[in-house]
């Protein structure tokens, strides 16, 4: 049954006899752990197809649970991206762009984790924040983030690396959890991120170091470095430029840096074998969600890029999974195949609490589609990436729908457009638009993305502005 927060805190607190109630509802709300990667790109798991990458533990969570296989972020940036995910909103709506600007009073009540504090839950946050230079730390019963990318190695070589100094704060977390209400504790690791201050950038722990020593990683599928050239001056000059040189320039750097993004990835993947066993030692696995996922993806030299921001599926297609051990057997492994989005998150996990969204919210719960195996609702959805003022990421804004991408780099004078038919074209090599027969999609998608820029202004009246009638009406299903 699905209770509003007043509702819920009022009846706790109207009788000894409902206050008991309320206390017994408590225990049976399930605790729920949501851990977020940062740069973890969909196609970097054994479960997603990668027959390299070796995640033993997160491979055995999509066989246990529920895997998105078509999840994206809307904002493919750390800040903008982490702030859809807490406030289930576009960064359209929400207006957090840059690495400065901290939660609003009110966006933290629009948080899903404070939404489950006001509704009875321990809440705890362990790594990187990544929302502003003011984070709400008093928000929380259990504090241990930090602030902008942090270090791997914050006591040093000779010290433990970051996601093993994490893993036991959860593992603290857990066995210290009371047992006399749910808990919703976010994990939010900084790998497989690059370490920028440093020359070799991914910086693994040293028990993942001789990982991968005897393999050689393929070179990216579709288009090479040579793609970049296709593109205006703005990007072929751009930050993904300048770490594409430092990144993936000779084969042996390739090499290299993916082989150091992997071993973070198996580093995270160890961590989380360890999370579970301490769930499992304390008795509380039976009743905790585990999801997974990232705040966007990254680009591991498609197109001649490095770094994220644009709009193309290596950078803004991400890991879901989710793993609810109260399910019944014969549901586990399920694949759902329709499209998702990071703005979904706070919905689904406030629905898991029996909570309603506030009525801002404009991702929508999938726990609909973890039920019936698909979310086959969504059609199209907005795609948006502005970092104010630093001239070397260009912005850009698109719509996606299963079949079709166009994307527009707005900052210049004549903006320069792509689109694909990602049925035919799903590495996005060959750009449509322009092209003779193709103007009627082109002009259809641009007017979706007119529409559905101008609505994210709309506040509380706000309602998904394309619909799959329209994309009936324009031939585009």
């Amino acid at each position: 049954m699905k209770v509003s927060r007043r509702n819920f805190i009022q009846a706790a607190g109207s009788s000894s006899l409902i206050s008991e109630d309320a206390a017994a509802e408590q225990q049976q709300r399930p605790n729920i752990i949501f851990v977020l990667a940062d740069d973890h790109r969909a196609d970097a798991l054994g479960c997603m197809g990668n027959r390299i990458v070796q995640t033993p533990e997160l491979d055995r969570l999509a066989r246990d649970g529920v895997t998105f296989d078509n999840h994206f972020c809307t904002t493919p940036i750390c800040c903008a991206s982490r702030a859809s995910i807490m406030l289930g909103q576009y960064a359209g709506t929400h207006g957090i762009n840059d690495f400065k600007t901290p939660l609003s009073a009110e966006q933290v009540k629009q948080t899903y984790w404070h939404q489950l504090k006001e509704a009875g839950y321990q809440i705890g946050f362990i790594g990187k924040f990544g929302v502003g230079d003011k984070m709400p730390g008093e928000e929380f019963d259990y504090w241990k983030a930090f602030p902008g990318q942090g270090f791997y190695f914050p006591q040093g070589e000779s010290g433990p690396h970051l996601t093993y100094i994490m893993r036991d704060q959860a593992n603290d977390f857990i066995r210290n959890a009371p047992r006399d209400k749910p808990f919703c504790l976010s994990i939010s690791f900084k790998a497989p991120h690059v370490q920028d201050e440093s020359p070799a950038q991914y910086l693994p722990s040293k028990d993942t170091l001789s990982l991968y020593d005897d393999v050689v990683i393929p070179p990216p599928k579709g288009a090479g470095a040579h793609d970049v050239r296709r593109f205006p001056l703005a990007i072929q000059h751009s930050e993904s430029r300048r770490r594409w040189g430092v990144r993936f320039a000779t084969p042996d750097i390739y090499q290299a840096s993916v082989k150091g993004y992997y071993r973070l990835i198996s580093g995270i993947d160890r961590a989380m074998g360890s999370i579970r066993a301490t769930l499992n030692e304390s008795g509380l696995a039976a009743n905790t969600i585990i999801v997974y996922s990232a705040d966007h993806g990254i680009f591991n030299g498609e197109h001649g890029f490095a770094g994220k921001w644009y709009g193309h599926e290596e950078s803004i297609r991400i890991p879901f999974i989710i793993y609810d051990p109260r399910s019944p057997h014969d549901a586990r492994g399920k694949r759902v195949s329709g499209m998702s989005l990071n703005i979904d998150l706070q919905p689904t996990v406030l629905e898991m609490a029996g909570l309603e969204p506030p009525q801002l919210t404009q991702g929508r719960s999938l726990l609909a589609a973890i039920r019936d195996g698909h979310s086959d609702d969504r059609s199209v959805w907005f795609f948006e990436h502005h970092f104010p003022n630093n001239g070397w990421i260009p912005s850009s804004e698109g719509v996606r729908t299963k079949r079709w991408k166009y994307l527009r780099y707005t900052d210049n004078a004549a903006p320069f457009e792509e689109l694909y038919d990602l049925e035919k074209d799903p590495t996005e090599v060959d750009n449509l638009a322009g092209k003779s027969g193709w103007a009627k999609q082109q002009a259809a998608l641009h007017k979706y993305w007119q529409k559905w820029k101008t609505s994210l202004s709309s506040g509380a009246s706000w309602k998904e502005p394309v619909t799959v009638s329209d994309l009936n009406k324009d031939g585009l299903v």
